[in-house]
C-alpha cells in the first residue's frame, strides 16, 4: 500500500469537535443529585406504605374480635341477664353493653379499643338480637 506523506490531512481530523467529548462533571453530578431525590421519595412512600398497612391490620384484628364476641354474645341462650363486660387480648381492650329494646330483644354493642404511640383507637359494632342465635 502506498501511501503520500505529502497530502495533508483535512482540517479538524484528528481532534474530536466539542459536542462529542461525553458527559461533563457538572452533568454527571446533577443526574445523581436528580436520582437520589428519586430514590428518598420511594422510600418515604415505602415508609407511608407500611405504617398504613400496620394501622389495617390492627383495625382488622380488631374488627374481628368486635365480630367474635357479638356473635358469641347473639348465640347464648339468655343474654337477658348480662348487663356487659370487657376482656383483654393483647394490646386490644374489648368491652360489651346489653340494654333493652323492646320486648324480646336486646341492643348489643361491643367496642374493641387500643393505644398505639400514644393515639388511641376503637371499633364499635352494634346490634339488636333475642339471643339464641337471633
Amino acid at each position: 500500500m502506498l501511501t503520500n506523506k505529502n497530502k495533508k490531512m483535512p482540517a479538524g481530523a484528528g481532534r474530536k469537535s466539542h459536542g462529542e467529548g461525553g458527559f461533563t462533571l457538572i452533568e454527571v453530578l446533577i443526574a445523581m443529585a436528580i436520582l437520589t431525590i428519586g430514590l428518598l421519595a420511594v422510600a418515604t412512600m415505602q415508609v407511608s406504605a407500611i405504617h398504613g398497612n400496620k394501622t389495617g391490620n390492627e383495625i382488622s384484628r380488631a374488627t374481628f374480635l368486635a365480630q367474635d364476641k357479638l356473635e358469641e354474645l347473639k348465640t347464648s341462650t339468655n343474654i337477658t341477664g348480662e348487663p356487659g363486660g370487657s376482656d383483654q387480648t393483647g394490646i386490644f381492650n374489648r368491652s360489651w353493653q346489653i340494654g333493652p329494646s323492646g320486648t324480646n330483644s336486646r341492643s348489643v354493642t361491643v367496642t374493641v379499643s387500643w393505644v398505639v404511640g400514644g393515639n388511641s383507637h376503637s371499633v364499635a359494632l352494634n346490634t339488636i338480637s333475642r339471643g339464641g342465635g337471633y
